[in-house]
């Protein structure tokens, strides 16, 4: 089955109310799209769009009329990469996708050394290999940006530069004097820069521009540093009835899941279901159907619906005791980063205009909770294209003030602070002597 544009509006409109569950609770499903990078006619232009999250567009932004006459004087953001093959698998991944597979051959994924061969790689997948059964057909590697993450980059580079250069002027050209374009070392985030670019200004397809990338081990980003007591934090308040009663509610889910796709036993899809989310997502929204096995059963698309549902619980970023130091050990030398940026062009040692991070999931959710979005509402799991925008703007008094933008519209909490005040929020969820604080026992 293929999805098509009314699919989408009625997956969409499904995901309304709530739905009783076989053993009798009630699960709260969100309107969403989960299939489609486009938002249907007669839906809310920021409607959540897993496949493409809303962004900041010319269509539908407008000035700040906090005081008359400021001017844009200062620019971060952060954006979650854009779609991707599964970065999960099943153990039988094979039998549970079309014979066709996943076809990455309409993309062609470069890596070269500058002044040598331009190469470029290509996924072969042999029908002969003998642990075949372990990935799908086709010419896809496992969490790989497909043709189609790589065209929503483009639009959300177009859609960006329509504001901070076409309607505000604020970014004159594509330059590495003005920006500044930082990446994990993932190769989906590189790529997602190099559209971002290509979308601010086609001429950069002939031109080559520096992404900056800490070593992985130490990566800020996604977080990948090593932090053993923020692990402790998480594994404690994930044992309590508070997390697990919402696994043992949802078990008749999980059995027919387990059942269906071969995962029983196995404690990476046993402990909450953001594995289920991500290969139901990474198939709806590029096109694939719902998982089938070898003997025809299928998820469903109301299972689809519960797990979407379930993936949207918050508590470990947001609502858990002790979620707030947990994001601050995870994500703390990112915000230290961050506030670091205001700091400097503070103290007018600023040599950019704007610096731009493409970045994860786990990034977005961390970045989300701890400038206290969930305070507003309940924090749903980031979506592909995921976004958020920190202007400052400078008053005729020489006054500067932040506003922040989430998924393309203002944060009302954010909406026109100090930036004085904005960066002692950044260096709040910092903590103190962080290396010690996740190393020592």
């Amino acid at each position: 089955m293929r999805w098509n544009t009314l699919s989408a509006v009625l997956f969409a409109v499904a995901l309304e109310g709530s739905v009783q569950t076989t053993n009798g609770q009630n699960i709260t499903l969100e309107p969403g799209i989960y299939n489609s990078s486009t938002v249907s006619p007669g839906l809310p232009w920021n409607i959540y769009n897993y496949c493409n999250a809303p962004h900041v567009n010319a269509g539908h932004y407008s000035k700040p009329t906090n005081v008359s006459g400021s001017k844009l004087v200062y620019l971060n953001a952060m954006i979650r990469h854009h779609k991707r093959t599964p970065d999960n698998l099943y153990p039988t991944e094979n039998e549970l996708n079309p014979a066709a597979g996943w076809d990455c051959t309409n993309f062609i994924q470069e890596n070269y050394g500058g002044g040598t061969a331009q190469v470029f790689h290509e996924t072969d997948i042999p029908s002969w290999h003998p642990f075949l059964s372990q990935i799908w057909n086709g010419t896809c590697d496992m969490g790989q940006l497909t043709a189609g993450g790589l065209a929503d980059a483009v639009q959300h580079g177009k859609d960006f530069w329509s504001i901070y250069h076409d309607e505000l002027g604020f970014l004159e050209s594509v330059n590495t004097k003005d920006i500044l374009m930082r990446t994990s070392t993932e190769d989906r985030t590189q790529q997602v820069a190099g559209g971002l670019l290509f979308g601010f200004d086609k001429t950069m397809a002939t031109k080559t521009f520096p992404l900056h990338a800490q070593p992985s081990n130490i990566d800020s980003i996604p977080p990948d540093y090593s932090c053993p007591n923020a692990d402790n934090i998480r594994n404690a308040y994930q044992s309590v009835p508070a997390w697990t009663n919402h696994l043992e509610e949802n078990a008749p889910l999980k059995a027919r899941l387990d059942a269906m796709l071969g995962t029983a036993g196995l404690s990476a899809w046993s402990t909450w279901y953001d594995h289920f989310f991500d290969t139901f997502t990474s198939r709806t929204c590029n096109d694939h159907p719902l998982p089938c096995n070898s003997t025809g059963a299928c998820v469903s698309e109301a299972d689809a619906d519960l797990v979407h549902a379930i993936g949207d619980f918050d508590y470990i970023w947001n609502t858990a005791e002790n979620s707030t130091i947990y994001n601050q050990l995870t994500f703390g030398v990112m915000f230290q980063e961050l506030a670091m940026n205001f700091r400097l062009f503070q103290s007018g040692g600023e040599t950019f205009k704007m610096r731009f991070y493409v970045a994860h999931d786990g990034s977005m959710i961390r970045l989300a909770s701890g400038l206290g979005l969930g305070k507003l509402a309940p924090l749903r799991w980031p979506a592909l294209g995921s976004e958020m925008v920190f202007e400052v703007w400078r008053t005729p008094r020489g006054e500067d003030f932040v506003r922040a933008f989430h998924e393309g519209t203002p944060v009302p909490t954010l909406n026109w602070v100090s930036l004085e005040s904005f960066i002692s929020l950044l260096e709040s969820n910092v903590p103190p002597n962080i290396f010690a604080a996740c190393n020592d026992t």
